[in-house]
């Protein structure tokens, strides 16, 4: 079986048993705020390094004041910092979404660009932003490559990488295009609740059958 083929059952498979999984943050964002690359851009920056189940309720009460960099930028920087304040680094993500706000009416028009180079060029987005924002605001092949999709895609014996971005252009070359923005969402959601980090549910996972299990410490 080669990896195109292994792909598209992993892919089939996945599509499936998640469809009553939890929701990843931006799924739940779109759903309930539409499908608007500024607020999924923000709601992005607000993610990093923070667990989806205490961002969202920090999206919902900041978005309940601003979905614009205009009303972003009305909020003062300390009001700012109280809003966000549960979730980790809450001053760096506050003069983040003030950078970024200003960037985009500044430098873009006031909108959010569509381009992985423009994208890196605002303040605190990197590669893992910009192709999720590419992806799910504007519907442009991207894989985004966080934790879930860097330690899965070597377990699975996919990839052989160390780092992000080496996944990122190692999947690339492996992955259909079309496949590539929900390769992230369903990884994210089969690491969450299947093959987690730790005590992987390798027993009663879906894949089992086409994972290598490839240990690492990614």
């Amino acid at each position: 079986m080669n990896d195109t083929t292994t792909i598209k059952n992993i892919l089939e498979i996945l599509t499936t048993k998640t469809q009553n999984y939890t929701p990843t943050l931006i799924e739940a964002i779109i759903k309930e705020y539409r499908k608007d690359p500024f607020i999924i851009l923000i709601c992005c920056l607000l993610s990093l390094r923070s667990k989806d189940v205490v961002t969202i309720h920090v999206c919902r009460k900041l978005l309940q004041k601003a979905t614009t960099p205009q009303e972003i930028l009305l909020i003062p920087q300390s009001e700012l910092e109280h809003i966000i304040f549960k979730i980790g680094f809450y001053k760096n993500k506050a003069q983040v979404l003030h950078k970024v706000s200003a960037a985009i009416l500044n430098d873009h028009n006031g909108t959010v660009p569509r381009t992985l180079d423009e994208l890196l060029t605002l303040p605190g987005v990197g590669r893992k932003t910009a192709n999720l924002v590419m992806g799910m605001a504007y519907g442009v092949p991207a894989i985004c490559v966080d934790i879930h999709v860097h330690r899965i895609s070597n377990r699975l014996g996919l990839v052989q990488t160390k780092t992000p971005e080496e996944t990122e252009s190692a999947l690339e070359k492996i992955i259909p295009q079309q496949y590539w923005i929900e390769w992230n969402n369903l990884l994210v959601k089969w690491g969450l609740n299947v093959c987690t980090p730790r005590s992987p549910k390798c027993a009663t996972c879906a894949i089992n059958h086409l994972c290598k299990k490839v240990l690492t410490h990614k």
